[in-house]
């Protein structure tokens, strides 16, 4: 049996998806109803294959994330869910969320998850412009997230978390900050407010590179925000919520006093979780490990119950892929067992994107060393650039530093 003394994180995948939105480069696509309870099915007999290794874990955080699980009916994440509790040690006061895109939720629907145990809606709007949302590729406008946003509360959702975006194609300082006016009059417990990234691969990239390249030199692209347009979106974003009472606590996370995400705070802090479904990535006493991204293997895997010691049977994985090189084998891919610099440049990388910072004496803690004796030069170098400060034992980032935070974390590389 593994180490119990630790909370978990349990993340589950659901990776369909209405409409696959021009931006996204996550693992979704649509599917038809047959393929939908084919994984349902195959979800759940994957919980129960990890139950009787985790059995005894205290899992303190559940997040369905996608796709969009919503997609699926009410019930279903029902059934889901109960399959996670009849096989983990659930904690009474454990977050549990379900993400949701405005126009999948209905009355019957959102009543139907929080009986089910669902304490936490996060809800995809990205824009309360209408104009914006369909140069994304979103399936809804804003009237139809208010109409949802109605149903979650009316449901019972008492912690609802929305997502937004900024610097989106055509979008002004004016508008994002009616976005930002907008979300916050319905006053949601969370805000998470992310800048818009082109990811290569995805329709947008084939759109927008050639003005994301122009922007990037400072010159003036044709339908992106310019430069120091999303500067002042970026600045706006905090002062703006701040006055509305959302206190910033991690680079791109808003929230009211003691609502801070608790499954995304045990990410930033690297505490263990264990991911199931299409694609999920795990993070397991020093082992990360990820399964196969490809529907029909996924669907296909046997996943037996009666099998017992499966964290064993990774790490002999994990020797195999090292004599032999091999990138899969059995149910994972990608396994690696991080090595003690890793864990370190991964503290240090992931602390630092909360507001708190990162603790001395947690790091001395965990590495039996001291935080000067591995970082102290570059500790100084940045301290020096006035791009971190050190408060109480935490160091942290300066707001310059949070500024220009890639280079700042890439010097944390060992």
């Amino acid at each position: 049996m593994m180490n119990k003394t630790y909370e978990k994180g349990i993340y589950i995948h659901i990776p369909f998806c209405v409409h696959k939105c021009i931006y996204c480069d996550f693992l979704s696509a649509p599917a038809d109803l047959p393929v939908r309870i084919s994984y349902i099915k195959k979800l759940q007999e994957e919980i129960a294959y990890y139950g009787l290794e985790f059995e005894e874990y205290q899992v303190s955080s559940i997040f369905f994330g996608g796709g969009t699980p919503t997609i699926l009916e009410g019930y279903q994440l029902a059934a889901i869910l109960e399959t996670v509790k009849e096989h983990f040690n659930i904690t009474t006061d454990a977050e549990i969320t379900v993400e949701c895109n405005p126009g999948t939720l209905t009355a019957g629907k959102a009543e139907k998850l929080v009986q089910a145990g669902f304490n936490r809606l996060s809800m995809g709007l990205q824009s309360a412009d209408d104009r914006e949302l369909h140069l994304l590729g979103r399936i809804h406008n804003f009237a139809q997230f208010l109409e949802s946003y109605d149903l979650a509360r009316k449901a019972g959702f008492r912690n609802i978390n929305v997502d937004l975006m900024s610097a989106l194609p055509g979008q002004t300082l004016k508008s994002w900050q009616d976005t930002l006016q907008k979300v916050t009059a319905l006053r949601p417990e969370h805000i998470s407010a992310y800048s818009l990234i082109i990811e290569e691969g995805t329709p947008f990239y084939e759109r927008f590179a050639e003005d994301e390249r122009i922007r990037e030199e400072g010159g003036h692209p044709r339908l992106l925000p310019e430069e120091d347009v999303e500067r002042q979106m970026y600045e706006l974003t905090e002062t703006f919520l701040h006055t509305k009472g959302y206190e910033r606590y991690e680079i791109s996370n808003y929230a009211k006093p003691g609502y801070e995400c608790r499954h995304n705070c045990g990410y930033w802090t690297r505490k263990d979780y264990l991911g199931l479904g299409l694609g999920a990535s795990s993070l397991v006493e020093h082992q990360r490990f990820q399964n196969t991204s490809e529907l029909k293997t996924y669907l296909e895997q046997e996943y037996s119950p009666q099998c017992e010691g499966q964290h064993e049977r990774i790490a002999e994985t994990i020797q195999l892929q090292e004599e032999t090189g091999l990138t899969q084998t059995g149910h994972h891919i990608h396994i690696e067992t991080l090595d003690k610099k890793s864990e370190m440049e991964e503290f240090m990388f992931l602390g630092l994107r909360l507001m708190a910072g990162i603790s001395r004496q947690q790091f001395e803690k965990k590495f039996q060393v001291t935080l000067n004796s591995v970082y102290g030069e570059v500790l100084r170098k940045l301290k020096g650039e006035q791009l971190i400060e050190e408060v109480a034992g935490y160091v942290r980032l300066t707001e310059h530093g949070i500024d220009v935070s890639n280079y700042v974390l890439a010097e944390f590389l060992l």
